[in-house]
């Protein structure tokens, strides 16, 4: 048998590399679909920021193992190399899906060297390509996540390859290969769990094709060693030999793999596989029937389906079914094939024995016979069963064309199936081009699956597009109606829409549905725990409204209540009461979140959050760098933790500030705040040039920034350049009209520099309109009556402001002089004041060295994560809130130049005193 074993020619290979490229070739145009979402886009374990060891930690979607949300697919292989293709192309989907394509094409190859072991060189090839373009395959190739099935496909293939070679001459066991076997199948299962199921099939080839032994010999046999007629014979303790090896390592595997699911079944609901949850003898019935309905698909794949989940096959409730006849029709000829295939000896019967064990032994991990998994039917679980069909109907294209009767007409057949199948695979193809499409094809074959409305839902959601989706999601909620997630959708569409009334409704009827809690009952083990964010979206929704937080807050800890390891009840508990304006409360929640995970970078933002409310400063910064050390691209704690280096005054902590937000504008290119925070980070060093440049390119982004545009302004004039601060204010005031230092400032270049007192004038009467009570505006308006020579308007004025402010000495001193000089009456000596005069009152109660505006549309310091409202059936994501927050705090440096000016306003105010007094 060994001798008909034919590597593979390179033309063969070139053929089906070809015919794999012809069929694939658009599988390249392809995006991220359905669970690409969760097992490519939402997996953290892909960047190369993740410890490498959490890949043999977490499940393939990302998920520590420990968890019960987990789905318990430990693939860890798998996830390497989507890391590798993260590595060299980032999320770009083309190197995803070419690597799935090679792999495809490897796995056909690989199937055609088995093919040579069982067929004769021509019917192999035939083989091979009916299995390169069988359209069923398209969700395994074409689907990122189908890597699993092809990389385990390789591995399970070769170590059956080479377990073919531990026989050797005289009967003898060549044990290299059995341990090359064995590694390659613990390989295969670290790929996807299937690839266990390899050993049985090494297993029936070694007893019935390597050893020739039929069912009725191995009968006899055994017979005869009870009765005590005989013995067992040397090959046949040899072939025990191999098996026990064989066995006793997959056994070790398998505890190995129950070790790691921490003896934890993953938890399922009545959605994802209804029969799974069904009283016998419907479960049974239903389980029996979805094994033609596997068969179907192979043989007719003209309708395919992304996801067979809900009600997209109804249960077989009843004996009296007329779907019972197709389970029973399958059964027959399945049973008829085992008969031939063990009873009687030959070619033929040892073909199709192999091409059965390849259809059953990996398909049993997917049949519902040992343990529910979490769909009812899945295309990609027939890759590999796929091998032995194409083989059984490879066999069966033989037998035809070798009448000359029925030649001709079995290479028609051959042709039109290779090329009707082929196309199928093309334009199947281009259902995966994006999730609409997907979702949309799935709807044409089946209108009952509630998950498919849904997710075209979701596909037009993420494209803004609220009022199409609000239909399919409300379609869904008709189809299922006890459907949670779908009700829960229906409110987040409506809270998009701004229709809080009707979102409201919809979360309700979503609560209403969630089963009421028994007492001694596991909860979660009773629904799926993203249901349990319906309390989560309600409170959401509610908080809005100020006198409904208390009714907030309670439906956060109903939720708690319910799963006391529910985490984000607790962070978004911790967020409202924040606003509530009970900070010792939220760190509470916090911290109990962090009991719950510790390596949530989020999570130790938000504490920093509650210690800034608390006024701890050091606490804070704790925080903001624990968060830093998870996420070391945290942009949030990047931003607000150099915030805070920056208000305490420390100026050993500026550099590290500094490094902080120019790690933040790396990551946040086009956020201007970035840019204005380094800028005034400059204005501190007092590197004027440096801070120039980053106020310039924070405006450049945001033209109406107004801190930017404000800070700017004043810091040239302080550098001596006030004539270029002028046009930076008129775009500042022409943005805000009413922004009262902007006119301060704009008044004193114009009555300083410009010698303008009309412009001046206008300035501090601007100001007046706004806030007829300012004192600053006021008496710098009374020096510009002086400069006019106005002095009963002058005294006038100045008699208000005191009034204004009357324990200010230098507004009393003032009216004494302009009295004095309406009392000489005398043109001559009267001296004009000079336009100091109107720094002077500002340097006295707030120096224009205290204009230095603090940013108020400054990042927010408030965050909460992702509610996970169901916005998609597989994504996890998170997402954060913004409150605005200004910055009260002065560096000690900056105080003492402040106190340095004012001293110095004070003795040019004695010296105006003086030139006014006549001195």
């Amino acid at each position: 048998l060994l001798e008909k074993m034919a590597d593979v020619s390179l033309k063969e290979a070139a053929l089906i590399v070809g015919v794999v490229a012809a069929c694939y070739w658009n599988s390249l145009f392809c995006g991220f679909v359905f669970d690409d979402v969760s097992a490519i886009l939402d997996n953290k374990d892909l960047h190369p920021s993740t410890p490498l060891k959490n890949l043999f930690q977490n499940d393939f979607w990302g998920t520590p193992m420990s968890e019960e949300r987990s789905h318990k697919s430990y693939r860890p292989l798998t996830v390497l190399t989507f890391r590798l293709n993260y590595l060299f192309s980032e999320l770009n989907a083309v190197s995803y899906h070419f690597l799935n394509l090679v792999f495809h094409v490897v796995v056909c190859i690989v199937f055609l060297k088995v093919c040579k072991l069982f067929l004769d060189n021509r019917s192999s090839v035939v083989a091979s390509l009916l299995f390169a373009v069988h359209p069923i395959h398209t969700e395994a190739v074409t689907g990122v996540v189908g890597r699993a099935e092809l990389l385990s496909s390789i591995f399970f293939l070769a170590a059956f390859l080479s377990y073919t070679k531990s026989k050797g001459p005289d009967n003898t066991i060549v044990w290299t290969p059995i341990a090359v076997t064995v590694f390659l199948v613990a390989v295969a299962t670290l790929c996807k769990e299937q690839g266990i199921t390899v050993v049985g099939i090494c297993c029936v080839y070694e007893v019935f094709i390597a050893q020739g032994y039929t069912l009725p010999v191995l009968l006899d046999t055994a017979v005869q060693i009870l009765r005590g007629k005989g013995s067992i014979p040397f090959s046949m303790l040899q072939t025990l030999l191999k098996l026990i090896v064989l066995m006793f390592s997959t056994l070790l595997l398998v505890v190995v793999r129950v070790q790691v699911i921490q003896s934890q079944l993953p938890v399922f609901t009545r959605f994802d596989n209804p029969a799974a949850v069904s009283p016998s003898p419907a479960r049974q019935l239903t389980f029996n029937y979805l094994l033609p309905v596997n068969a179907w698909l192979l043989l007719n794949p003209s309708e395919l389906c992304c996801d067979w989940t809900m009600g997209t096959i109804p249960l077989v409730e009843s004996v009296l079914d007329v779907r019972n006849v197709a389970t029973l029709t399958f059964f027959c000829f399945l049973g008829s094939l085992i008969v031939f295939s063990l009873r009687y000896p030959g070619d033929s019967s040892k073909t199709v024995l192999m091409a059965l064990c390849l259809i059953v032994l990996p398909f049993i991990p997917a049949s519902n016979l040992f343990f529910p998994v979490g769909f009812v039917v899945a295309e990609r679980v027939l890759y590999v069963p796929s091998m032995g069909f194409c083989i059984l109907v490879a066999h069966g294209w033989k037998k035809l064309s070798n009448k000359s009767v029925l030649r001709k007409i079995s290479w028609v057949c051959l042709a039109a199936v290779l090329f009707t199948h082929a196309l199928k695979t093309l334009h199947r193809n281009w259902d995966w081009e994006s999730e609409y499409t997907l979702f949309m094809s799935a709807l044409k074959v089946n209108k009952n699956n509630a998950k498919l409305w849904n997710n075209v839902g979701h596909a037009l959601e993420n494209e803004k597009n609220f009022e199409r989706a609000l239909q399919f999601f409300i379609q869904a909620t008709q189809v299922q109606p006890d459907d949670i997630g779908a009700h829960m959708n229906v409110g987040r569409t409506y809270k998009n829409l701004n229709k809080t009334k009707e979102a409201e409704e919809s979360y309700m009827i979503a609560k209403s549905l969630m089963p009421q809690i028994i007492p001694g009952k596991k909860y979660a083990a009773r629904v799926a725990p993203n249901h349990l964010n319906v309390y989560i979206n309600l409170a959401n929704l509610i908080r809005a409204n100020e006198s409904r937080l208390e009714e907030a807050d309670q439906l956060y800890r109903q939720a708690i209540s319910m799963r006391p390891d529910f985490k984000q009840a607790y962070i978004s508990r911790g967020e409202l009461l924040l606003k509530m304006n009970k900070p010792l409360k939220a760190k509470e929640a916090y911290l109990r979140a962090l009991e719950l995970d510790r390596t949530n970078a989020d999570l130790w933002y938000n504490l920093a959050i509650v210690y800034i409310e608390l006024k701890d400063p050091t606490e804070a910064l704790k925080n903001f760098n624990r968060a830093l050390e998870l996420n070391p691209t945290h942009k949030l704690a990047l931003f607000n933790s150099a915030l805070l280096m920056q208000e305490s005054g420390d100026a050993r902590l500026r550099p590290e500030a500094k490094q902080r937000l120019l790690h933040y504008v790396k990551e946040e290119p086009q956020d201007a705040n970035g840019y204005f925070n380094l800028g005034m980070l400059a204005m501190d060093d007092k590197k004027d040039m440096e801070a120039e440049a980053w106020m310039k390119k924070a405006i450049r982004l945001q033209p109406n920034f107004r801190s930017a545009l404000f800070n700017l302004a004043l810091l040239y004039s302080q550098t001596g350049k006030e004539l270029m601060a002028l046009p930076v204010l008129e775009d500042l005031l022409r943005y805000y009209p009413d922004h009262t230092k902007g006119l301060i400032l704009k008044g004193d270049i114009l009555m300083n520099q410009k010698k303008d007192i009309v412009g001046a004038k206008m300035c501090f009467e601007k100001i007046l309109e706004l806030d007829p009570n300012n004192v600053q505006g006021k008496h710098n308006l009374c020096v510009v009556y002086f400069e006019e020579r106005d002095l009963i308007k002058a005294e006038k004025c100045l008699v208000e402001t005191l009034a204004l402010a009357p324990h200010e000495e230098y507004i009393q001193r003032h009216l004494n002089i302009v009295r004095s000089k309406i009392a000489s009456l005398s043109a001559t000596e009267q001296s004009s004041l000079p336009a100091d005069g109107t720094a002077v009152a500002e340097e006295k109660k707030s120096s224009f060295q205290n204009l230095k505006e603090v940013k108020n549309e400054q990042k927010s310091t408030q965050t909460t994560v992702d509610n996970n409202e169901e916005h998609s059936e597989n994504k996890k994501r998170t997402e954060k809130n913004n409150m605005d927050k200004e910055t009260p705090k002065k560096s000690t440096k900056e105080i003492k130049d402040i106190e340095k000016k004012r001293v110095a306003a004070l003795k040019r105010l004695e010296e105006i005193e003086r030139i006014l007094n006549g001195e």
